[in-house]
């Protein structure tokens, strides 16, 4: 086993291991309501970084809603660090992002999904940073994109495909440098923690 996996599997043991906060699920409001949630309970502190329950950094899983009482939005917090599973769902009940933190940083395999239930995209991080391949779908279901990065740079083949299968962009990125055909009139931009309607996207 990699050393890096070694060292965050025995960092998530100790944490729990450590924690004398009880694990525990708290709603924390509704975001589409139009109004203010009165009834928030989780208080980030935005110099340190942490979430906050009753004076005291969170431990457990903040829940919000949709207007109509529906799961939205799951996040895990480890004393008031998000750590392990963060997932969205659209009103219709279907997963629509799925993540893993720790120490407030993504790490490991990120996906969303159109609601369709198509695949939308499957990145990887490694402690908060883009690393590894990196693909993106069209709502169809057809391969938009292939992008292989090397702590959030550019490293290696790059790829993308207009929703007829046709390529227009394919270039190596090697030490700074780019070799290929290389465009930027990209059909779309994915927001990683963002659920998006479905929009017709142009080819």
């Amino acid at each position: 086993m990699p050393l890096d996996k070694i060292f965050l599997f025995i960092s998530l043991l100790m944490g729990l291991l450590t924690n004398s906060s009880p694990i525990e699920e708290v709603s924390t409001g509704n975001p589409f309501s139009g109004n203010e949630v009165q009834e928030q309970l989780l208080i980030l502190h935005p110099a340190e970084g942490l979430v906050y329950l009753d004076e005291i950094p969170f431990s457990g899983t903040g829940v919000e809603h949709y207007a109509d009482g529906k799961v939205f939005e799951k996040i895990g917090y480890l004393k008031g660090k998000k750590r392990g599973l963060h997932q969205k769902w659209f009103e219709s009940g279907a997963l629509a992002f799925e993540a893993q933190y720790f120490e407030n940083k993504l790490h490991g395999k990120s996906s969303s999904w159109w609601s369709n239930g198509k695949i939308r995209s499957e990145s990887n991080f490694d402690f908060g940073k883009s690393h590894g391949l990196q693909t993106e779908w069209y709502n169809s279901g057809v391969k938009f994109k292939e992008s292989n990065l090397n702590q959030g740079l550019e490293e290696g083949m790059q790829r993308a495909w207009r929703e007829n299968g046709k390529i227009y962009i394919n270039y190596e990125a090697k030490n700074g440098r780019i070799f290929g055909l290389k465009r930027s009139n990209l059909c779309f931009e994915l927001e990683d923690e963002t659920v998006i309607r479905d929009e017709k996207i142009s080819s």
